[in-house]
């Protein structure tokens, strides 16, 4: 059997003393779905796919969760949201400037201002590259613009914010509705619905030229058991009271 080395690299003594065997079967890698496809992705620009990845910094001080939507391995879209860290919003503002038209690799290598904002394109890349995406079964995936219909109509994040402690108990702040105004008690001081004003559309509405009062009120809505008539008998303010 011939020992004459076809490899372009260099190898050791051992090696290159071994006699060559045959390659078997080789059916290459395991198929992912992608945009309503299942491909064999061997190359960065076999990957398609919008999909999520949410990162941390070292002190977990602050989260980001980054969404890409990629396009034949190049990024065309980006949506970085953050929370936790006054700071990261200036990352954020420098990562969604940085991040499309790169490669997924390139911006897997690529410096993106804020560990937490680091490390989220880490864990995207780990489900993007094992098929693991929002558009895995829709064809011809998502179109460019998904990331501001994931934000909704106001185009804001939707972000929770509780807080609660052992001698006072739960107040809410911040519900994906919008800024928590009141909280609606029973007879039992259990919390049964909240009052939210959405800052979006009474931020709109001033820019429309309402006035401020009314735009205040126009954005108002509650959830829940908020009336007297559904068992409130005590309304709080969650930041006052």
């Amino acid at each position: 059997m011939s020992k004459v080395s076809e490899c372009p690299y260099a190898t050791s003594a051992e090696v290159a003393e071994q006699c060559k065997v045959t390659k078997g079967c080789d059916h290459g890698p395991a198929p992912i779905p992608e945009e309503g496809k299942w491909i064999q992705a061997k190359e960065v620009s076999d990957i398609s796919a919008y999909t999520h990845g949410v990162g941390w910094c070292a002190p977990q001080q602050g989260a980001c969760k980054l969404s890409l939507n990629v396009k034949n391995g190049i990024i065309e879209e980006a949506l970085v949201e953050t929370i936790g860290c006054s700071g990261m919003t200036h990352s954020a503002a420098m990562a969604a400037e940085i991040l499309p038209g790169k490669t997924i690799l390139e911006a897997l290598n690529t410096d993106l201002v804020c560990d937490a904002i680091n490390t989220a394109m880490r864990e995207l890349f780990l489900q993007i590259v094992y098929g693991r995406s929002q558009s895995a079964f829709s064809e011809n995936g998502l179109v460019i613009g998904a990331g501001l219909e994931d934000l909704g109509k106001g185009a804001r994040s939707m972000v929770g914010t509780m807080y609660g402690t052992k001698e006072k108990g739960v107040r809410y702040l911040e519900m994906t509705e919008g800024y928590c105004t009141r909280m609606a008690l029973d007879a039992n001081n259990e919390v049964i619905g909240y009052e939210f004003v959405s800052l979006g559309k009474m931020t709109d509405f001033i820019k429309k030229g309402m006035e401020p009062n009314e735009a205040y009120a126009k954005s108002m809505g509650h959830y829940g058991r908020f009336t007297p008539e559904d068992g409130a008998v005590k309304y709080i303010d969650p930041r006052k009271e």
